[in-house]
């Protein structure tokens, strides 16, 4: 029997594939769309026992290709640029596609773990995998938000199998050097100290000050244990946040990565204010095409991650990041 895991070029999904390889697990068909094909790295140090276009994958699924052949799949294929508004293409792509995903899942009775987003939280202040604290503030989020609105109709009327939605915060870590300006804030930080020896970051902006927006940061190594975490609990179903549970400034961020690099140098780590003295950190004009659009806040309330019975502790910015650039620091 094989797993399918979708955007499985992408960084989940090939941190994923990766996890599943250190279980001892390669019968994998991994799906994606290779049109960006630099893709493909992140998929050299995987095991997979076949490999299909998005498109093709999902037609063969419902001529019946994969019949009794497969034992879950773990979607982890989306767009996830924010900043898109071609709403048709978001969602045929992130909502129908899932949707289809979906109803194979219930029909051949599998689990079914999919990527949903903190994006469907929008401006809100509350983080609780409760309808009244939904509001999204892109096409993006809409399309998670509304396929989630579909799992808790379905849950309502009873599942034949697994189902679970992550609500992923900002997520870092190996394999993301393909997203562009999606990619982390880390990840960004890293390359700009690697360059010009400095970092930028937003100025305050909507009552913050600068560089203290905060977000919940977490390590795709925290990702990745929670998803094994459901997948060896076929009983459990549901919507949940996956974070670290705590707020960080984007300063921490900062901070964290210039002083993993100076390690690596070997010079001695400095404070915000030094960084800041010192010219290596600076604070940019927030941009006005992301007012009224920007969370300048979010904080996962993993409550009920935890009462699922997920109890390992989570990464903070500090430790996430340091291991991230060493990580870096390879490549």
């Amino acid at each position: 029997m094989s797993i399918v895991v979708t955007g499985a070029a992408g960084f989940i999904g090939s941190n994923l594939v990766k996890a599943l390889n250190e279980r001892g697990f390669n019968d994998i068909i991994a799906v994606d769309d290779l049109s960006e094909g630099d893709k493909f790295r992140n998929l050299v140090d995987c095991n997979i026992s076949n490999y299909l276009d998005k498109q093709d994958f999902l037609a063969l699924l419902l001529e019946g290709e994969f019949e009794g052949e497969i034992s879950a799949i773990l979607h982890e294929g989306a767009c996830s640029d924010t900043m898109n508004h071609d709403g048709k293409f978001m969602m045929d792509n992130n909502y129908q596609y899932t949707l289809a995903l979906l109803d194979y899942c219930q029909s051949e009775e599998i689990p079914f773990l999919y990527a949903s987003s903190a994006a469907v939280y929008g401006g809100g202040t509350v983080f609780r995998e409760s309808r009244e604290f939904e509001g999204p503030l892109n096409v993006y989020g809409y399309s998670k938000f509304l396929f989630d609105q579909v799992l808790r109709q379905r849950m309502t009327e009873g599942l034949t199998a697994q189902v679970v939605g992550f609500r992923y915060f900002n997520v870092y870590g190996p394999h993301e050097q393909h997203k562009g300006r999606m990619a982390s804030v880390a990840f960004h930080n890293f390359n700009q100290y690697r360059e010009a020896g400095k970092v930028k970051l937003f100025g305050g902006w909507d009552g913050w000050g600068d560089g203290m927006q905060s977000r919940d940061f977490v390590s795709i190594e925290d990702v990745v244990k929670v998803t094994m975490h459901f997948l060896d609990h076929p009983e459990q179903s549901g919507i949940f946040n996956l974070g670290s549970g705590r707020a960080q400034p984007f300063n921490d961020v900062a901070v964290a990565t210039v002083n993993a690099c100076r390690r690596h140098q070997g010079l001695p780590g400095l404070s915000l204010s030094e960084l800041v003295e010192q010219g290596i950190l600076e604070y940019i004009e927030f941009p006005d095409a992301l007012k009224g659009k920007y969370q300048s806040f979010t904080e996962a309330d993993i409550s009920h991650l935890r009462e699922a019975g997920y109890n390992e502790p989570m990464l903070s910015v500090e430790q996430g990041v340091d291991r991230y650039v060493d990580f870096l620091m390879t490549k």
